[in-house]
């Protein structure tokens, strides 16, 4: 009750300093009653004297009572007349007003710092609109204010996800979301040394270009071209692996259709590929976009992706998504047999030790794979080969596609899947008995089913009772007459 009874107390006189400071100039110095509020200890306070300053400095860059121009020294501000004194003291007032904002931005509570975001970012729509920096160019923008905001978004002291995450609806805003990225561009260097501190950097900067009309000062040109400065500052620094992926996980959609000169990421993707594993497949997923769409020579693409195939990719998060971009990969009818056969039987080879879930994939991808390339049906229909594994001509270990004698073997592999335990296995692998068929198996289905969903499906399954011993045991072994039927009967 003390605390509610404070709080109440404080929202009066915030109200009642508002309605003053709005009246008249009489009543001026009261503005610094609502300044200290800012750093009272209650939050419901702090909340109070943050909305009371969203619209008393609202009002006053409506209507024109801050100073315009470049701010002279507070104590120089004296010699002036009365208007000027009055507008560059609150002006200053003004200044320690966003100053706090700021720092509020890293407050404990949330609602505190999205209260402060929320009217640092009003400010700036009225900055722009009401500018108090007159530039030499025609447009004028608080981008010093907008950098306040940009830098208290990255809190050292915890997690600012949620933060950015509201903040990213202001940047549908064109000339918010252009900024941004000039600003980053601009100041990359010092925002990644203070990245380092943060305890998890989210939020890649997933902002796009905008599309549409043409805004004052600059066209879609001049935001692209800093979109494209931002990324690549931003991609030249070492990045947490975490984010690493993120970032890979999008540029192919999201980065490189906005860049001038995508190919200028060449250099990036191909050291991404060099780290390994997950990462090197959402490398090559920009890759291919270069070599599809920018004409970019790339002769070792599908030696790096054969590579890729081991018994991790069964298991890794991006599973589904590997498997849609192989068979991207693997869709153009112009790759030579060769390469699609060693593609084939690496795989078959990996299904031998694959879960369930991953054979369910892996099966009628090779089909698949077979029915787009009939030539490499003779993998299928070979009767005579070879009878044990150490002599199948196929080399495992061999790195290059075309030297592994892919075409010299057969899918016994999948035959062998045939007596698998799991029953749908075995009937997906017996499709290769049977001549196939030219219509494609749909994987999308299967690409995202776990492990965990086909227990659940095969425990549902309608069974009906069937007898497991016509003859009743009559011992712990079985027999009639043993030596432990008197001690153990399961009658």
């Amino acid at each position: 009750p003390g605390r509610a009874m404070e709080a109440a107390g404080a929202a009066a006189a915030l109200a009642a300093c508002l309605e003053a400071l709005l009246a008249g100039r009489s009543s001026a110095n009261r503005v610094f009653e609502i300044l200290e509020r800012l750093q009272a200890d209650q939050e419901e306070v702090i909340l109070c004297a943050i909305r009371t300053c969203s619209r008393l400095f609202g009002a006053f860059l409506e209507r024109g009572e801050l100073f315009v121009g470049k701010m002279p020294e507070e104590e120089q501000s004296l010699q002036g007349g009365a208007e000027d004194k009055y507008k560059i003291w609150m002006r200053y007032r003004y200044r320690s007003c966003v100053n706090c904002l700021g720092e509020l931005m890293g407050h404990k509570s949330f609602q505190v710092k999205e209260s402060a975001l929320c009217t640092l970012m009003k400010f700036v729509e009225l900055e722009a609109k009401h500018p108090l920096v007159k530039n030499d160019w025609s447009f004028n923008f608080p981008q010093e204010l907008l950098k306040l905001v940009v830098w208290g978004l990255l809190s050292t002291e915890e997690n600012s996800s949620l933060l950015i995450s509201r903040f990213q609806e202001y940047m549908e805003h064109d000339d918010v979301r252009f900024f941004v990225m000039k600003l980053v561009a601009e100041n990359v260097g010092s925002i990644m040394q203070k990245a380092k501190q943060v305890p998890k950097v989210s939020q890649a900067g997933g902002s796009k270009p905008g599309r549409g009309r043409e805004r004052a000062g600059r066209g879609l040109e001049e935001e692209g071209k800093a979109f494209e400065r931002m990324w690549l500052g931003f991609l030249k620094y070492k990045l947490p692996v975490s984010l690493y992926k993120k970032v890979l996980a999008i540029l192919h959609d999201s980065i490189l259709p906005h860049m001038h000169e995508p190919t200028l990421l060449m250099d990036f993707l191909t050291v991404a590929y060099d780290v390994g594993g997950a990462i090197s497949l959402l490398a090559l997923n920009g890759l291919f976009v270069l070599i599809l769409h920018h004409n970019l020579e790339y002769p070792n693409f599908y030696t790096k992706l054969y590579s890729l195939l081991d018994p991790s990719i069964f298991h890794v998060k991006y599973r589904a998504k590997f498997f849609r971009l192989l068979d991207l990969f693997l869709s153009s009818s112009h790759l030579p047999a060769y390469l699609v056969a060693a593609f084939a039987k690496r795989l078959a080879r990996l299904a031998l030790t694959a879960p369930p879930d991953g054979l369910l994939i892996v099966i009628p991808f090779i089909c698949n794979l077979l029915r787009r390339h009939p030539s490499c049906k003779v993998l299928l229909h070979r009767p005579d080969g070879p009878p044990e594994l150490s002599e199948d001509p196929y080399q495992m270990d061999e790195k290059e596609p075309s030297q592994s004698r892919a075409l010299e073997s057969s899918l016994w592999e999948i035959k062998t899947l045939q007596s698998h335990y799991h029953p749908d296995v075995a009937r997906a692998a017996a499709t290769i008995n049977t001549p196939l068929s030219e219509m494609e198996e749909d994987l999308s289905e299967v690409l995202e089913m776990t492990a965990f969903e086909i227990f659940d499906r095969d425990i549902k399954k309608e069974t009906s009772e069937v007898p497991l011993e016509y003859l009743p045991a009559r011992g712990l072994f079985g027999k009639k007459d043993d030596i432990f039927a008197q001690y153990f009967t399961l009658e």
